[in-house]
């Protein structure tokens, strides 16, 4: 069984059988599905004839865009053990957390491409720092918001030094 959220807003109940069959919240459906290429798909139903392709996934977070006749939806899925854990309070715990950010080695920061207030995105561009003549880019752990800034363009730190924290 999984639960479907469609587009942040719809959710529907889906359960697969053991013979091919589907049951969306309760009605059974006889689709007629085939692969055509990888990723695009012929599904025929009720009568009616459907292009589908898959566009984006993410497996983590089991998250699908597909385009349908045209139009695009975001599908979440969430099986059993999904959704026990979100019953529980416990599915946060799968998303990585940004940890503040610290200086690997000791230089120069050449570079804060960010601001407080900022989203970035895992493996975002934060800070260039200098050390030993050589340029290293300091990149987001993980989705997060750039809660302060510690450092400025020209400053030296030293190694462990915190330059970012993340809210």
């Amino acid at each position: 069984m999984y639960k479907i959220k469609i587009n942040d807003q719809s959710e529907l109940t889906l359960e697969t059988g053991k013979d091919g069959s589907y049951s969306i919240n309760k009605e059974m459906v006889h689709p007629d599905i085939l692969e055509v290429k990888p990723g695009i798909f012929s599904v025929i139903m009720n009568n009616q004839s459907h292009n589908a392709e898959v566009i984006r996934r993410d497996d983590k977070e089991k998250v699908f865009h597909i385009r349908v006749n045209g139009n695009v939806y975001k599908v979440q899925a969430r099986d059993r053990y999904d959704e026990l854990l979100h019953e529980l309070g416990l599915d946060n715990l799968k998303s990585k957390k940004a940890a503040n950010l610290k200086a690997p080695m000791p230089g120069l920061v050449v570079e804060v491409a960010v601001k407080e207030g900022d989203e970035v995105k895992q493996g975002d561009r934060l800070v260039v720092l200098e050390a030993m003549k050589m340029e290293n880019i300091l990149k987001a752990p993980a989705d997060a918001v750039i809660k302060k800034i510690n450092v400025s363009k020209g400053n030296a730190v030293e190694k462990n030094e915190v330059l970012i924290v993340f809210g």
